[in-house]
């Protein structure tokens, strides 16, 4: 009798727990596994094509600027030329008497702003500069040898400026002496200056001579 009682116990705790976890176990595995094995590939595939896109779009407009960039020094590379052909003109007023002065203020000016002596040259219309009346006692040759070496500024009567070198600068001093010799004076100073040409006299008599306003 006390075989019938066991048996059934043992067949129910037996199966009971032993089927329900085994069945749970099997089915959600395999479900699971080919669910992120698709979906990882069908991600990276998204944003590749999307990727490419963007640089053909930068690719056009860098040669696009690069094409640009050569013509745009090319405009620049011409205004200089016209600066260089074209020397600057200023007008100091001053009477006769003191154009001279006139003439050595603007030195000053021109070398404390960075202006190197040897690349001025002051013209005198009227009376020579007392350095040049000074350094021409010692002969004409020594006089104009100090004008090649070229390493200071230099001083010539109006005269003589047909002599004289171009330098980048030239002042005219239009302190006296007849308007033939202004009229001869200021259109050589001109041409004999590169980058400036400073005239210092009276704004009616240098408008006269040339016959137009400085």
């Amino acid at each position: 009798m006390p075989l019938i009682p066991e048996e059934p116990q043992i067949h129910e705790s037996a199966q009971g727990p032993r089927a329900t976890p085994a069945t749970g176990r099997s089915a959600p595995t395999p479900r699971p596994v080919p669910g992120p094995r698709p979906a990882a590939p069908s991600r990276p595939g998204h944003p590749g094509p999307a990727r490419p896109a963007p640089p053909a779009q930068r690719t056009p407009r860098e040669p696009a600027a690069a094409k640009q960039a050569p013509s745009a020094p090319a405009k620049p590379a011409k205004a200089p030329a016209t600066e260089s052909s074209a020397p600057q003109i200023q007008l100091i007023p001053a009477a006769p008497d003191g154009a001279l002065d006139a003439a050595e203020e603007a030195l000053d000016l021109l070398l404390d702003s960075g202006r190197a002596p040897e690349e001025v040259l002051v013209l005198t219309t009227g009376d020579p500069h007392p350095w040049a009346t000074h350094e021409l006692t010692f002969g004409e040759a020594s006089y104009w040898a100090q004008h090649d070496a070229g390493d200071d500024v230099f001083y010539v009567d109006a005269s003589a400026a047909s002599r004289a070198g171009t330098r980048p600068v030239v002042v005219v001093a239009v302190n006296g002496g007849a308007d033939e010799a202004a009229a001869q004076a200021l259109p050589l100073a001109l041409g004999k200056a590169g980058a400036l040409l400073i005239v210092c006299g009276d704004p009616q008599r240098i408008n006269s001579v040339l016959g137009a306003g400085v």
